[in-house]
């Protein structure tokens, strides 16, 4: 059954769980599988550019377990956090095994947590949001539901947009700009927000206020619960969580730009704005976040039904290839530079 493949989205969950029971260098798998295994058979993998026909597109709508492999991951998630913290608590770990369990934690909080949020903040249904919001908090990234939606998807590919990479700015120089820029427009929205609820700081409106509040519980609870290694392991491999999504954040924008026009305003936002990828691999273990152009071109759609468009300015790699690629920037530039459309 086709929808089988998406399994190998907890790929990566599964990798970094053994990798932490393993131990020792073991600690490292998810990190090899990630960025090193899976961009080899990205390279070796055909590319797929079919679309889906009316009838696919109604019943893959009407199936159910698309949704349900979403919501897995949040047992799935929550699962690996609570493993590790219980391990540490009751195994010896060198500083060298540390290091391994931060970034492989952060690695599926990136792919598992924040990715999966990002499809589900996108949703009508109030239970499939907050199933979203629970996904962003071990990143310390809930903001980004707020910026994402009413602020990115808004102003992507304009100077406005903190998430949208300019030309020739390399993806380090891009994180200071959009972490700083994300978090500081999120609370922007939110003041908008509140002045037309006409609701205060402390309103159960104020999703940014509740956010800061279920933030600084989540580590204060991991402290309390299991000690302070444990405490800044989630801190740092929240971090790696994020700056995972702020890298794809990189690859899917970089160097386009919206025309603006004699009104001042931007064009609007078209398939021609987001870096595309057809690579199977990257689609499969991303939930179709590969196909960003059509995302952005008709943001409610499921990912189950993102379509491609041959407009779309297309990646010459997957996605988990192109961010191995974002870090080291004189590659990156060396590649994608010359694929910049001109106009």
């Amino acid at each position: 059954m086709i929808i089988m493949k998406y399994l190998w989205a907890y790929s990566i969950p599964m990798v970094g769980f053994l990798g932490i029971y393993f131990q020792g260098i073991w600690s490292y798998s998810v990190v090899f599988f990630a960025f090193v295994l899976i961009p080899i058979l990205e390279l070796l993998l055909p590319t797929n550019e079919e679309n889906y026909s009316n009838e696919e597109i109604d019943t893959r709508l009407k199936n159910r377990f698309f949704d349900i492999l979403l919501y897995l991951n949040v047992p799935i998630v929550y699962g690996v956090i609570w493993y590790v913290f219980e391990k540490i608590t009751t195994t010896p770990i060198s500083k060298f095994e540390i290091i391994g369990i931060i970034l492989s934690l952060g690695i599926v909080l990136g792919s598992n947590g924040i990715n999966v949020a990002h499809e589900l903040g996108h949703r009508e249904k109030l239970y499939e949001r907050i199933l979203g919001k629970l996904l962003l908090i071990p990143s310390h990234y809930t903001h980004f539901f707020i910026e994402h939606n009413h602020g990115h998807h808004l102003h992507v590919s304009t100077p406005e947009d903190p998430s949208t990479a300019k030309y020739n700015q390399n993806l380090y120089a891009f994180w200071i700009q959009t972490v700083i820029g994300t978090y500081s427009k999120a609370w922007k929205i939110q003041k908008k927000l509140n002045e037309v609820n006409q609701s205060s700081l402390f309103s159960v409106k104020n999703d940014m206020f509740w956010f800061t509040i279920i933030q600084l519980t989540y580590l204060l609870s991991i402290y309390l619960l299991f000690g302070t290694l444990s405490f800044w392991i989630a801190l740092f491999a929240g971090i790696v969580g994020f700056l995972l999504l702020e890298t794809i954040n990189y690859i899917e924008h970089y160097g386009l730009m919206r025309k603006q026009t004699a009104s001042g305003r931007y064009e609007r936002v078209t398939e021609k704005h987001s870096w595309n990828s057809n690579h199977v691999l990257g689609r499969i273990i991303l939930y179709e976040l590969t196909r960003h152009s059509d995302h952005h071109y008709k943001a409610q759609k499921k990912y189950q039904i993102l379509e491609y468009h041959d407009v779309s300015p297309q990646m010459p790699y997957g996605y988990p290839t192109s961010m191995v690629m974002s870090f080291i920037p004189p590659i990156w530039f060396h590649v994608m530079n010359k694929r910049i459309p001109k106009e």
